[in-house]
């Protein structure tokens, strides 16, 4: 119980300020327990952010799960899928701690590129060979990861406000021509 408030508390904190804007006691503060409790559960800062930034399994059952989507609805199943992610209360701050910390954080980086490479583009079945399914999923990932930068961690106008179907109607069409369409 304590461990997961601590690490609820952390995700927060990596999300708005980053790794080297946070700090054990900023964590403890805000999970409202002494900072020897966060060592006690974590023993570092690091190994606290490696654990504040794991992906929950139920997403990523999701994520391959949206993957077998029929192609002509994939890249709108795709986004919906990861707009519904970043919104959620349990994965959203994950995600935000990811991207927020990767940059600059070479553990998380090589985390979230296992997982992308891995466990978002590795269950893709696109294209019509390996070549092809990775340049088609690993663009699909660009666009998407792109967007959630815009829209959920630097929150851009008029990117940010826009409803989830606004999103879906401009950015499905690219991420379904990366699908099945002529990548030139």
């Amino acid at each position: 119980m304590l461990a997961a408030r601590i690490l609820d508390a952390a995700r927060a904190e990596f999300a708005q300020h980053g790794s080297a804007g946070t700090t054990i006691r900023a964590v403890a503060r805000a999970a409202d327990v002494d900072p020897a409790l966060v060592y006690h559960y974590f023993d570092s800062k690091d190994r606290l952010l490696d654990a504040a930034t794991n992906p929950p399994q139920r997403w990523l059952e999701n994520v391959a799960k949206t993957w077998t989507t029929p192609v002509p609805q994939l890249g709108a199943a795709l986004l919906r899928m990861m707009l519904s992610a970043w919104t959620d209360d349990e994965i959203g701050p994950i995600l935000r701690a990811v991207l927020q910390t990767a940059a600059h954080e070479v553990s998380t980086r090589e985390k979230l590129r296992r997982v992308v490479e891995g466990q978002l583009m590795g269950v893709s079945q696109l294209g019509i060979d390996e070549e092809d399914r990775r340049r088609r999923s690993g663009l699909i990932s660009s666009q998407i990861m792109g967007l959630a930068m815009m829209r959920y961690i630097w929150k851009i106008e008029p990117v940010a406000s826009m409803s989830e179907d606004e999103i879906v109607a401009a950015v499905a069409p690219n991420l379904q021509r990366y699908v099945d369409g002529d990548l030139g």
